[in-house]
């Protein structure tokens, strides 16, 4: 084992060390990208050259404001129509896309193409967050850099998301939400070879984030103390109510792409269209323009009038959607997080009124929305838990979180099969994994399924044996033997000294009574036999052979062979336990429910 272990340990250091030198790029990408977004939002909105934060919400053009959103609209459409359609949406589901059927492929020009589309369209009005933006822009520099190295497909998905959780890092400073988000949505998998990658692109980019924005949080909020049973129960019953609008938000947000999809002009228009509404919107809610991180802020202090909390709920969703769903390039998260917070806020009010012994706290009621629309519309569970805690730095918050996220999630499980990230793909026929199980080829070994050495079905060839009793035998036996390798052995088949390829055998003309082990193969693969299965199918991949003679560690010598059949047995038991557990479920289940029926006509 050790050399297949010692491999897989340099493998991992060197993607770990790719990793961490994209992430201290994406850091600065991050950082001109904020920049970028208040460049357009000075331009466009003041009329004036500057880098400095800013708010379009500041603005006094009056119902001019309704012009500039659909202006840059009209500029991403006509980059995605020229430049690349990838660059429309808000990311997460394009990266999941390719990590799924394209091999984590994603081209080159979106890493140019994605942060200025997104730094343009947030820059005039959109209603997006910076994250979904620089999450796809990071994951296509990794796929990038996959593409000109001389990696595999599963290091560069690696790549990838470590590339996409490094950049949400940068923005937010929140590595361990941003490694759970990677596990979530992007790797499908649990293994060392994926996280230690991902852990420490995300821990660079936490370093990035410390250096260019701040260690203070990124969402302050008022200190949360001891939360009473009954304020936990609110809270849980408000992650219900989330969970529900959750399922909401997410089919109208789809229902409203399907809506644009039938609009009679060209999709390069959309988004100018979705810019109108986002102007209009703005005219009277000027707070629902931008990024708008200060309003998740001012939600979580709990001090924001209903008005506002209503406008930012409502309003806020209404000019989202719409945009969004008009094919613009823009994130996800700010504004599920700016909806959540608000609405969470505003029953949290209400909880005050009803419950007022219950102790419930308005801003933890704000962070228990937000967080709780965010699991609920992406299922993104741990994700959302954990941002909330490292962006808000607020530790008591934590059995809050649980209780209203973990309501939201199976209120959305149960009502809703796809999410706001993975609806758009399904539609594409590309379905999201959505168990995380062992990997039955890492965890089985070749010893356990290799055949034996006098299984029939394989043929041992001794080297004294002609080349004329070879022919014969093939011509007799040979369109019944089910593999195209022969294996030569010595006397007493205790190693294989050789093979021939049965299909080239007949190509040349060699000496009849000459011995085959003048005309065999001397290079033969075989496989330790506790070398797992995943080492046993790379090896059938590579080198053609479609069997593999397996040995022994500590004599080395041959104990049997292993095919592609015999791995295809490692499924196929998994699959007949897991059928027998199901059956007996179902017998316990009709047994409970029998002895239930009894029970009542007994007490009748």
């Amino acid at each position: 084992m050790r050399t297949e272990s010692s491999r897989g340990v340099r493998r991992t250091l060197y993607i770990s060390a790719l990793a961490l030198a994209n992430a201290i790029f994406i850091g600065f990408i991050a950082k001109g990208l904020l920049y970028l977004i208040n460049f357009f939002t000075h331009l466009f909105f003041f009329g004036e050259v500057s880098i400095h934060e800013v708010s379009p919400a500041d603005n006094n053009l009056g119902y001019w404001v309704i012009a500039i959103p659909a202006l840059g609209g009209v500029i991403v459409g006509i980059m995605a129509r020229f430049g690349s359609k990838a660059i429309r949406g808000h990311g997460i589901p394009e990266a999941m896309e390719k990590v799924i059927t394209n091999e984590s492929k994603i081209h080159p020009v979106i890493t140019i193409l994605k942060p200025l589309s997104a730094a343009i369209s947030i820059g005039t009005g959109g209603p997006f967050g910076a994250e979904g933006p620089i999450i796809s822009t990071g994951g296509a520099l990794g796929s990038f850099c996959g593409q000109t190295l001389n990696i595999t497909a599963q290091e560069r998905k690696v790549l990838l998301a470590a590339g996409a959780t490094s950049g949400m890092t940068a923005i937010f400073g929140t590595p361990f939400a941003a490694i759970l988000l990677a596990i979530e949505l992007l790797l499908f998998e649990f293994s060392p070879r994926s996280f230690i990658p991902v852990m420490v692109a995300c821990i660079t980019g936490a370093c990035m984030h410390f250096i260019l924005f701040g260690t203070t949080a990124t969402f302050p909020m008022p200190h949360v103390g001891t939360v009473s049973s009954q304020a936990v129960i609110f809270y849980a019953s408000l992650g219900i109510l989330i969970g529900l609008i959750s399922v909401a938000v997410t089919r109208i947000l789809y229902l409203i792409e399907d809506a644009f999809e039938k609009l009679p002009v060209h999709w390069m228009w959309w988004p100018a269209i979705g810019g109108l509404v986002v102007g209009a919107i703005g005219v009277f809610a000027p707070q629902t323009l931008g990024v708008g991180y200060e309003n998740i802020t001012a939600a979580l202090s709990g001090q924001l009038s209903i008005s506002i909390l209503v406008a930012l709920c409502f309003w806020k969703f209404v000019s989202w959607s719409i945009a969004l769903g008009s094919g613009t390039s823009g994130g996800t998260l700010a504004p599920l997080l700016t909806i959540g917070s608000s609405i969470g806020c505003l029953l949290g009010m209400v909880g005050q009124s009803w419950f007022p012994e219950a102790g419930i706290s308005l801003p933890l009621a704000a962070l228990v929305g937000m967080s709780a629309l965010f699991a609920g519309s992406a299922r993104a569970l741990l994700t959302s838990i954990v941002f909330a805690l490292e962006s808000t730095q607020q530790e008591n918050s934590l059995l809050p979180l649980l209780a209203g996220c973990v309501t939201a999630y199976m209120v959305s499980f149960i009502l809703m099969r796809g999410t706001i990230m993975t609806e758009k793909i399904k539609r594409r026929g590309v379905i999201a994994p959505e168990h995380y199980v062992p990997d039955i080829l890492e965890i089985k070994k070749a010893g356990e399924y290799a055949m034996s050495m006098h299984n029939p079905d394989v043929k041992l060839l001794r080297p004294e044996m002609t080349v004329r009793e070879l022919r014969a035998w093939l011509q007799k036996e040979g369109p019944h033997y089910p593999y195209n390798t022969l294996f030569v052995t010595n006397a007493n088949e205790s190693f294989v000294n050789g093979s021939i390829d049965r299909k080239t055998f007949f190509d040349g003309d060699p000496d009849p009574d000459a011995f085959i082990s003048s005309i065999m193969s001397r290079r033969v693969y075989s496989v330790y036999d506790d070398n797992s299965l995943q080492l046993v199918v790379e090896f059938l991949l590579k080198t053609g052979q479609d069997v593999l003679p397996v040995i022994d560690r500590s004599s080395r010598q041959l104990t049997g062979f292993i095919s592609h059949f015999n791995v295809l047995k490692s499924f196929e038991e998994r699959f007949r336990h897991d059928r027998e557990q199901s059956r007996h479920i179902s017998v316990m289940s009709a047994t409970l429910r029998a002895i239930s029926r009894s029970k009542s006509v007994f007490r009748r």
